[in-house]
């Protein structure tokens, strides 16, 4: 045995520092090339990366209409119109991140537990490689998949949950995993640290005055739309406690932005979010150790102008900074 230098196959693969960057708009125009999301170059390996982005493209568990399966492949093609530097936190998050899209987790349409478990195991995989997945669906189902494997790898972690419904509602038509009841199952499965979950933008109308009450006894904080809207900046306070208590898993449904901004959903429920309250929410966690986040139910179908899934781009684009103002 020799004492020259290792095998290459024994060393670990370098990382170019240009790489995971979007491609300049100066170099080819926003129109062009194949759509992905925020620009970023398709990559299928997350050891090589910060922040893998997956589709997540399934809706076979809505309760109303269906069509964010078609979720993922809108918000790519609005990523032409979302930019990296965010002038709110002086951050430019592709010089923090490395970033690539990571393509589409194959969703079964008719087969909830068999989608549910590749999102599992490609989350599982993510985090097994030290990298961050955030998800794009896809209705809310596809949290459970994520959360499950989270949960298996960090432990119980904290929920930031926006939406308009909470999610922890009982079974429709006999059948007890739908996209209303995924915070439940995760509570009863053990995903979510006790104390550690908090729901913003919850508004009605509610089909029953129990409907809330599952929340309530797990120990969930529930802020409705109404406290948003009185004191926003109260609001973003308690946000940043909340990205100071460790581990969180963000996920955000576009159906808690007000019909008027974002039409493109399955369940829209009028007197929500503005777009800026949205986005200003996301921003509020700057510097949280987020694990994984998700963003879910648009719904393109629903929605010509294609402002909802603009919507999603930015949104998803304020949730990578602030992965970036922890770094």
């Amino acid at each position: 045995m020799t004492d020259g230098p290792p095998d290459a196959s024994d060393k670990a693969p370098e990382r170019p520092e240009q790489a995971f960057k979007p491609r300049s708009t100066r170099e080819v125009p926003r129109f062009a090339g194949a759509s992905s999301f925020l620009r970023l170059p398709f990559h299928d390996d997350p050891r090589d990366v910060d922040v893998l982005i997956c589709g997540a493209p399934f809706d076979g568990a809505t309760t109303y209409r269906p069509g964010a399966r078609f979720g993922p492949r809108a918000v790519r093609e609005a990523s032409a119109l979302t930019r990296g530097y965010h002038p709110a936190s002086g951050v430019d998050l592709f010089e923090r991140l490395r970033c690539a899209d990571g393509g589409d987790i194959l969703c079964v349409p008719m087969e909830i537990e068999r989608t549910l478990e590749n999102i599992r195991a490609r989350v599982a995989e993510v985090l097994a490689a030290g990298a961050v997945p955030a998800l794009v669906g896809g209705d809310h189902s596809i949290s459970l998949g994520a959360l499950r494997a989270v949960a298996a790898h960090h432990g119980p972690v904290g929920l930031v949950h926006i939406d308009a419904h909470a999610d922890t509602f009982g079974p429709a038509w006999g059948v007890d995993l739908h996209h209303g009841t995924v915070f439940r199952h995760a509570q009863q499965e053990g995903l979510l640290r006790q104390g550690g979950v908090l729901q913003l933008a919850i508004r009605g109308p509610l089909t029953s005055a129990s409907d809330l009450d599952f929340a309530h006894a797990a120990g969930f904080e529930l802020l409705m739309i109404d406290a948003i809207k009185r004191d926003l900046a109260k609001v973003e306070a308690r946000l940043a406690r909340a990205a100071a208590s460790g581990p969180l898993y963000l996920s955000f449904d576009i159906d808690a932005v007000d019909p008027a901004y974002a039409p493109g959903t399955g369940t829209p429920v009028p007197g929500g979010l503005t777009s800026y309250e949205a986005l200003c929410l996301v921003r509020a966690l700057a510097g949280a150790q987020l694990v994984g986040l998700d963003l879910v139910e648009i719904s393109p179908e629903r929605d010509p102008g294609g402002q909802t899934a603009l919507l999603g781009a930015s949104l998803l684009a304020e949730a990578l900074s602030v992965l970036a103002a922890s770094r």
